[in-house]
């Protein structure tokens, strides 16, 4: 693989790569978007003509396999991402793919074993820890702003959507995609962040179900959990609320920190050390941050990129912990 200009094949095309992931790849220094793959010809064609991609494959084997592609993004369903995946290993080429790494633990831990076998690097869309805001918390944490952390607490609720009223087909709430629906695709991103804040969990226990039966996925799960450094967590994620709250509190020994994981609302430190209150804009290609860090780690001006495989297995781990407890 050329250091200098790295080719990269999406497989999948979908939402996520119009705005959140896509030109983060196109405007990143050294990456070029050579090829995309989509089963759905019509809307392959709609996608590469947009955004000026010459390469398109209706066939995920031919773009892995395609000499001139040297990474591969996996941007489907989490139902496809082990299937994908093993292909992209055994083509010894370095991937990315989008959140959470799998719908189990055992099947994200056969993705991981598949690149360390080969060590191939091997790079998951948990965005959130390279973007500024969140390195922001971290530097507070890090300072000891709040002094000893004691815990963490999490509250992630919104009403049923349309979709969701309507019984549409949806991947993110279909039992056998997305297990636990909206925790899958939502909560992960905050239990990853959690965990690069504070440290790997040590175990994970929670309460999960179907309130509304308005799909087959659960759409109620509280947890608890416990951190390396004996941080103690909790979270409640509820998708069938009334009111959106996106709220998270770390509580320590001189004060605390808030912050949302998805409303770009100010972060707060409120302590007997420091009191700030910062709004950090994201980024309008959200990935932004998460695909230049690859760009670095390729380009060796940083020896490790903040998501990999090895920690979104660990993510995976505490979400299998707090649904098949």
């Amino acid at each position: 693989m050329n250091d200098e200009k790295i080719n990269w094949g999406f497989i999948g095309c979908g939402s996520v790569t119009e705005v959140k992931s896509g030109p983060a790849y196109q405007q990143t220094e050294g990456f070029n978007v050579a090829a995309v793959m989509r089963r759905d010809l019509k809307k392959l064609e709609d996608y590469a003509k947009r955004h000026n991609i010459e390469t398109t494959y209706n066939d995920a084997e031919a773009l892995i396999n395609d000499p001139d592609i040297d990474a591969v993004y996996i941007a489907t369903p989490p139902d496809t991402h082990k299937y994908y995946a093993l292909k992209v290993a055994k083509a010894g080429k370095p991937c990315c793919i989008e959140k959470p790494l799998s719908p189990s633990y055992s099947e994200s831990l056969d993705i991981q074993k598949a690149f360390d076998e080969k060590n191939i690097p091997l790079f998951v869309a948990y965005y959130r820890r390279s973007l500024p805001r969140f390195l922001k918390v971290k530097e507070w944490l890090k300072n000891n702003y709040i002094g000893e952390v004691r815990h963490i607490n999490a509250h992630l609720s919104k009403p049923a959507s349309k979709t969701d009223v309507s019984k549409t087909d949806n991947w993110r709430t279909d039992v056998n995609v997305a297990p636990a629906g909206y925790f899958d695709d939502l909560a992960s991103h905050g239990l990853d962040l959690f965990t690069f804040f504070l440290g790997d969990i040590t175990d994970a226990k929670g309460f999960s179900l179907n309130q509304q039966s308005l799909y087959s996925s659960k759409d109620a799960v509280t947890a608890s959990w416990l951190h390396e450094n004996g941080i103690t967590g909790s979270g409640t994620w509820n998708f069938g609320c009334h009111d959106h709250i996106d709220k998270v509190t770390i509580y320590g020994s001189k004060g605390s920190i808030h912050f949302s994981v998805f409303h770009d609302n100010p972060i707060i430190l409120k302590s007997s050390i420091k009191n700030e209150e910062l709004f950090i804009e994201n980024p309008k290609n959200i990935q932004q941050y998460h695909v230049q860090n690859m760009s670095d780690f390729f380009k060796r001006k940083i020896i490790s990129h903040p998501s990999t495989g090895k920690t979104a297995l660990h993510t995976a781990w505490v979400m299998d912990k707090i649904i098949n407890c």
